[in-house]
């Protein structure tokens, strides 16, 4: 029989713009919320101008997630990406995040336009991790 999922809201980690736990953890499996370009530090503070300083917030608190978790973002094996902006942002979202990510180890991808998004954002990032074997 499998463990009870764990759910994980960490204190360090970005303040939740709904009801929601920053991860959840079953077999090995972690899933991550849709992170925000907010900053973790100052969540009030106004959104970075533009796709790509809003990417490289949000790709930092999934790492500052998944840092808490004792991953990072090479364990991650899935994303789901949204952009309020598709047709404008396309390419610098995808020049920014491919940074993230060995060229030989990317994670699988959708990427989809979406009308709207909380806190005003331009991007949100969800994705999937998963544990190396030894730590299930």
């Amino acid at each position: 029989m499998s463990p009870a999922p764990q759910y994980h809201l960490f204190a360090r980690g970005p303040r939740p713009v709904a009801p929601f736990s920053h991860a959840v953890e079953s077999d090995g499996w972690v899933i991550l919320t849709g992170q925000m370009p907010t900053d973790p530090d100052a969540p009030d503070a106004p959104l970075p101008a533009g796709v790509v300083a809003q990417t490289e917030r949000v790709m930092g608190n999934l790492a500052l997630i998944l840092g808490e978790l004792g991953l990072g973002l090479a364990d991650i094996v899935q994303c789901r990406a949204y952009l309020t902006e598709f047709e404008r942002d396309y390419a610098a979202f995808n020049a920014t995040y491919v940074r993230h990510f060995a060229a030989d180890r990317l994670p699988a991808r959708t990427t989809v336009g979406v009308t709207a998004l909380a806190v005003g954002a331009l991007v949100e990032i969800d994705c999937v991790a998963r544990r190396p074997e030894g730590d299930i």
